[in-house]
């Protein structure tokens, strides 16, 4: 259990004994070696994954290289943590990994079907003996996984903060104790607590903090240590209160992923317009395009306060239409250089969880300013383009504009009138309409721009797009104590796919217009084609289970899909193992990166950018002032690549903790309901088996539960997944039936991938 702990191989020592120094860890490299060893190829650097379900286990993806590169226990990872850039020095051949499931698989002997070796050295395998490893010495590198440890850590990307428990620790009787801090995350370290670092009381007693949620950062993490401290050391932040309740945990979930929650300083919010209410200073109506005739609306969430796009759309007089996207002019209030902007950029993007936002910027900014209210004067960004009924694109305006929205919608209001073209609408069931339109002509607006989305959307996926819908939980949250009293699917409308194609044509356009004028400074977003390695398991696993499944690309993936109808067993599982090799998409500067590494594989584009969501992504903010100094209506941007790059490169991380922070906030509240109203019954499909356990997908909650057979309450004994003698993944489970007093006949049942189960989700008891 213990972190870094090696064998106490003179016995232990007495209360009296002096601590002796053991080398746990390997020095880091300098930097200066680090630096010429990656030149040089001999190192190799990537961030560092380690297993959620076991802590001793870790991989590390390497640019260029199909699998990734496997570290073997902690001390491998040389004190770095879950999401670090590392330098890597590869083992020599004889310590790596061998796959020996993929080579059973593929037919290979160990005695024929040689291939020459590199340097004739012995691969390692847990249970080989000395015979075996001789049998083994020819096996060809394909079915070998690199195995290495960490030198240097590049760039510390966690926080080194988490939540957890404290309790006392006392390495030899008569010592005086210390604190022991074992975060919730098993991928952490644990924590000494140095005796007098420890919460006032707590030695006296210990149980009183037996539940509360405390915040540990490490403080030290030597590579020497003494015998009977081989723990991170580390400190008490701050206690958070009652373990498993929303607030301490919601807290908790901030502190680890660096996300700051608290208010903006004055100085930002000095930034902003002193009058209120504020309204268009007249300079600005003289160099923007004035779209205040036009029928403009916004279509959000229903309770959305931050509304960043706006639509307008209009039959011309030579049967074309006029179709453009307002988003709201963030970069007019966030001046670069300012307090705010720093803030902004240092926050890079709102974090949402269950119960709360933390906003990028200040809500004033967000609510009122920017947001594009109805009836009110707001300043935008515009994109406009002239089409065809069938989407064509005939020509295009991008510039700085004026609106008016006349309407407020939520996607219900718009989704009835997709549904129902033709109904009488009163008065009461739409958001109040500002003077000059009424409900026929937004009915009417409506509908044109749902038509020409369904043909953006067509014209998209035949172009090779790749869509994997997951499901998301939103709760139902009790007013008085915020505690979750339901939950629902969220459901994907009609609606939502009509605002989506035109954030998405926004975007693309953007994107080619500011490459085009700054090619070696644009801020893109790319999408990286899925792991190699990962889609090669998986067309295996399709081809053994007799499924066509092409992955040559996003479309013959989608293609692949589409083949099984959505809702059933194989289309949900499908798509839960398509997302697996599937890589994260990144925001880049034009020109660190090769040009045939610029697109976006899901979207199968060239080109594209995040330019219509500015209120809640510092990124956007970014191509605003970019697209603004393109069209020379501002000063070019005051920064450099690197700079840019450095942005980008923040806003990843930034996006990523947001996104994290997120699911695990769902996860919370899906817990909490679990143990206050549960338990729960499900059916779900299997998605996975390993030797003695196996992964259940549950379609009507969106989660993936791993089932150990030996816990499995009413399984008398199971048999084993067996990978060499079984082709398609399958374990048999044999259930008891009867009484303990009058015992029935065993029950078998054999699960395979796509096998239907009920499920019972029920919360550890404590």
């Amino acid at each position: 259990d213990s972190f870094g702990q090696t064998p106490n191989k003179g016995g232990t020592p007495g209360k009296n004994s002096s601590p002796r120094k053991y080398k746990c860890y390997e020095k880091y490299w300098s930097l200066e070696s680090v630096s010429d060893g990656l030149k040089r190829g001999e190192l190799l650097k990537g961030a560092l994954r380690i297993s959620k379900r076991n802590f001793e286990m870790a991989w590390v993806s390497v640019a260029g290289q199909k699998r990734d590169v496997y570290l073997e226990g902690v001390l491998a990872r040389n004190r770095a943590l879950d999401g670090d850039i590392v330098a890597l020095n590869i083992s020599p051949r004889n310590k790596w990994k061998l796959m020996k499931h993929e080579y059973d698989a593929h037919g290979a002997s160990h005695e024929g079907n040689k291939t020459p070796s590199k340097g004739g050295t012995t691969p390692h395998t847990p249970e080989s003996s000395k015979n075996k490893q001789r049998k083994n010495e020819e096996i060809p590198d394909a079915y070998l996984q690199q195995t290495a440890h960490v030198v240097y850590i590049i760039e510390k990307k966690h926080t080194r903060a988490a939540s957890g428990n404290l309790k006392p620790f006392q390495y030899n009787q008569g010592d005086v104790p210390d604190g022991l801090f074992s975060p919730s995350d098993s991928r952490l370290p644990r924590m000494r607590i140095p005796h007098a670092k420890c919460p006032l009381g707590f030695f006296d007693r210990p149980q009183d903090f037996a539940s509360t949620l405390f915040v540990g950062r490490i403080t030290e993490w030597p590579e020497n240590a003494p015998m009977d401290n081989f723990f991170a050391t580390g400190e008490i932040s701050r206690s958070l209160g009652e373990a498993g309740e929303i607030e301490p945990e919601t807290q908790g979930i901030f502190f680890e992923y660096g996300i700051d929650p608290g208010p903006f300083p004055d100085e930002a919010l000095d930034c902003l317009p002193k009058e209120t209410p504020w309204s268009i200073p007249e300079t600005e109506f003289a160099h923007r395009r004035d779209f205040r005739d036009e029928c403009v609306f916004t279509i959000d969430p229903l309770t959305a306060r931050d509304l960043d796009d706006a639509l307008h759309c209009k039959r011309l007089s030579d049967g074309l239409i006029e179709v453009g996207v307002h988003i709201a002019d963030v970069s007019f209030f966030v001046k670069t250089g300012t307090p705010l902007d720093d803030i902004a950029q240092e926050r890079a993007t709102s974090t949402y969880m269950v119960q709360t936002v933390v906003p990028m910027l200040p809500r004033r900014l967000c609510e009122e300013l920017c947001s594009l209210n109805p009836d009110e004067d707001r300043l935008t960004f515009s994109v406009v383009w002239i089409m065809t009924d069938q989407g064509e694109i005939k020509s295009d305006w991008k510039g700085r504009g004026i609106i008016r929205s006349r309407v407020k919608m939520a996607y219900e209001h718009a989704q009835e009138m997709i549904d129902k073209p033709n109904k009488k609408w009163s008065d009461s069931e739409l958001p109040p309409i500002a003077e000059g339109t009424d409900v026929s002509e937004i009915v009417k607006r409506v509908n044109l721009l749902a038509k020409i989305a369904r043909q953006l959307r067509r014209n998209r996926f035949e172009n090779g797009a790749l869509r994997l819908d997951q499901v998301k939980l939103q709760f139902d949250l009790d007013k008085e104590t915020g505690m979750p009293i339901g939950y629902h699917v969220y459901q994907q409308r009609e609606s939502n796919k009509l605002i989506e194609e035109f954030m998405l044509l926004a975007n693309m356009t953007v994107a080619h217009h500011i490459y085009k004028a700054f090619p070696d400074m644009a801020l893109l977003r790319r999408h990286p084609k899925p792991h190699e390695k990962q889609m090669e398991d998986l067309l295996e696993l399709c081809r053994n289970l007799g499924i066509k499944y092409n992955a040559n690309s996003s479309k013959s993936i989608q293609v692949s899909l589409a083949q099984f109808p959505s809702g059933s067993a194989q289309h949900e599982i499908l798509v839960q193992l398509t997302m697996k090799p599937m890589k994260n998409a990144l925001y880049f500067c034009a020109g660190t990166v090769e040009e045939e590494e610029y697109g976006h594989y899901a979207l199968s584009v060239p080109l594209y950018t995040h330019f219509t969501s500015p209120i809640r992504r510092y990124a956007d903010v970014i191509v605003h002032r970019l697209l603004a100094a393109s069209l020379e209506l501002a000063e070019p941007l005051d920064k450099d690549a690197v700079d840019v790059d450095s942005i980008a490169g923040h806003c990843n991380d930034c996006k990523l903790a947001a996104k994290t922070a997120g699911e695990l906030s769902s996860e919370l509240f899906f817990a909490i309901f679990v143990r206050e109203c549960g338990p729960l019954e499900e059916d779900g499909y299997v998605l996975g088996i390993m030797d003695m356990s196996f992964d259940v997908f549950v379609p009507a909650l969106g989660v993936t539960k791993r089932i150990y057979c030996k816990f499995c309450p009413g399984v008398k004994r199971y048999v084993p997944y067996d990978r060499k003698e079984q082709v398609q993944p399958e374990i048999t489970l044999v259930w008891a039936t009867g009484t303990e007093k009058k015992p029935g006949k065993d029950v078998k049942q054999v699960l395979h991938i796509f096998s239907k189960v009920h499920v019972i989700l029920t919360t550890e008891s404590t």
